[in-house]
């Protein structure tokens, strides 16, 4: 056994799950042995679709993304989507040949790539030591929820491996000595901090939440206390859906947040932020705290209480245990919690509900109109992946998700053309659910080579192309300033055309009508994927766009 093959088995019994990557010489051994000990493989058709196909596995799944490259330019190419799963936390282990030669035309300092971006950099660098490399590597990424470039070098990969070779029961023994807990190690949460956030609930006469991703596992213990103090209950927008179906649920904070919600968020006199870090896109740009409201934070990472909005108080921990101690202490409060509240909160809650002049015509179609379409036509049991791009508030507001597990957000570097791969690693990741990929024009001529993958899976994928036939932020960011257009608006594309090509069925959307091909597909077989090009009216920027105008 050489140690690439070491390698592969040693991560196979940390519990790799399915496995993404572009199989080149230099991870070509590696990637087998971990097919062979178990681990199912997706290739991408291009590494950087790979790496976000990873991201989006593991937000969805809860295990620990694995994608595997080729050394030199394997990396290069995955760099984006491994920028985005740093940025967001995610834990992500990326196997890379290394070329250590400095002659060879593959060498560049991988490690120094990875660091520039914030991910841990580690690397294999002897025979007997490979096996308790990787599960470092696994533990660095599971216990600090980070993305570690696990380097493989090639003169070490191919060398005999002279440890024990029982692989998998040496992992056990080194997992058993201490468990990789599946968050960051954390204190017991101090009892003065806990003491310090009832005291300030039991004060606050209109609370609001607001649960970001470190609070996707606690959705029971948030509504618990949120019912004895009275909060009304918000997330981010990587967090969408944790509270749907609670009456007091004003769905995302920031530039997506309802009217409604930039109301009744505004209006409190205390925000609690549940693993959450109140960045400029949660807030606003800070516009929705109030000058007079304390700001509360719970988080593992205690540099977050003072990150975006610093909290006026904070506790470290665990959010679900966090919540659980402080709905033991805290005297029950109704808040601002009144049935006509809920009402209202019924009534207006939703962009659904949220009037609008249908803007359609001239052969293209509002895309409000379109998405409250397929939200109507499409199976409730779906997880929704949505591009960056002017078109992103549309499905993100307007296609419902049933819960926390519905909705993959790949939004922390905002590139455009990661949609597609993260459509493929959340199905890949939660096969139960309707997979939904939501794409600008830009987006999706970037990420075509992926078409493929998604023919190739077999996926019953429904993606739908918002196209305006440009790049529409630009567009409005600079159009009304008087700025020449040409680079940033193109000719028609006839991507249902292209899409055929690939295999799939399509349809081309201009109007309300135009969907009934989309209630067709639903109704059928569903034995190929799905592209719906919808050309879509773009006169003006989308609402969120014009909030986030206001950070640049």
């Amino acid at each position: 056994m050489i140690v690439a093959e070491a390698v592969g088995r040693a991560l196979a019994a940390c519990g790799a799950g399915t496995v993404f990557g572009v199989v080149g010489s230099g991870n070509f051994h590696v990637t087998n042995a971990l097919v062979a000990s178990g681990s199912p493989f997706v290739a991408a058709r291009h590494e950087g679709g790979a790496a976000t196909m990873a991201d989006a596995y593991a937000r969805m799944s809860g295990r620990a993304g694995v994608v595997t490259v080729h050394q030199g330019p394997g990396l290069t190419n995955a760099m984006t989507g491994l920028t985005e799963a740093a940025k967001s936390r995610t834990p992500l282990i990326v196997l890379a040949g290394e070329a250590t030669e400095a002659r060879s035309n593959f060498h560049i300092d991988q490690a120094g790539l990875a660091t520039a971006v914030g991910a841990a950099a580690l690397r294999v660098t002897s025979a007997r030591a490979a096996v308790e490399q990787v599960v470092e590597a696994y533990r660095v990424a599971v216990e600090e929820r980070r993305t570690v470039l696990l380097n493989l070098p090639l003169g070490v990969q191919s060398a005999a491996y002279d440890g024990p070779q029982d692989v998998p029961a040496l992992v056990a023994r080194l997992l058993a000595a201490e468990p990789p807990s599946g968050f960051p190690a954390a204190k017991e949460p101090a009892g003065s901090e806990v003491g310090a956030l009832v005291q300030a609930l039991e004060a606050a006469r209109r609370p609001v939440f607001i649960a970001g991703r470190g609070a996707r596992h606690a959705r029971r213990e948030l509504e618990e206390l949120a019912e004895r103090t009275g909060a009304l209950l918000a997330t981010s927008a990587v967090a969408k859906g944790l509270f749907r179906g609670s009456p007091w649920d004003l769905d995302v904070s920031g530039g997506f947040a309802t009217p409604l919600a930039a109301e009744l968020i505004r209006a409190a006199d205390l925000v609690v932020a549940w693993g959450c870090a109140l960045n400029m896109w949660t807030t606003r740009h800070g516009s929705l705290i109030s000058p007079g409201a304390r700001v509360a934070k719970v988080d593992l990472d205690a540099a977050a209480l003072k990150t975006h909005v610093p909290a006026d108080l904070g506790v470290v921990g665990d959010v679900a245990e966090v919540a659980r101690k402080v709905a033991a202490q805290v005297a029950v409060r109704p808040g601002c919690r009144t049935p006509a509240l809920a009402a209202r909160i019924r009534a207006e809650g939703r962009w659904r509900a949220v009037p609008y002049e249908d803007e359609s015509g001239g052969g293209r179609i509002d895309p409000r109109t379109l998405t409250i379409g397929l939200d109507e036509l499409l199976p409730a049991e779906r997880i929704v992946s949505v591009d960056s791009g002017n078109f992103m508030g549309y499905p993100s507001m307007l296609l419902d998700v049933p819960d926390e597990g519905g909705f993959c957000f790949t939004q922390a570097f905002q590139s455009v053309g990661l949609g597609l791969a993260t459509a493929i690693g959340a199905a890949v990741a939660r096969p139960d659910r309707l997979p939904v990929a939501a794409l600008g024009d830009g987006g999706a001529l970037m990420g075509l080579a992926e078409l493929e993958t998604v023919v190739r899976l077999g996926l019953p994928m429904v993606i739908v192309v918002y196209d305006d036939e440009a790049y529409g932020a630009e567009v409005h960011h600079f159009g009304p300033h008087g700025h020449p257009l040409d680079t940033v608006t193109f000719p028609p594309a006839d991507l249902a055309a292209i899409a055929r090509g690939h295999g799939l069925a399509a349809v081309t959307v201009t109007r309300a009508e135009d969907l009934a091909g989309v209630a067709g597909w639903v109704n059928g077989p569903r034995d190929r994927p799905l592209l719906v090009h919808a050309k879509v009216a773009g006169e003006r920027g989308s609402w969120w766009l014009e909030e986030a105008f206001k950070g640049h």
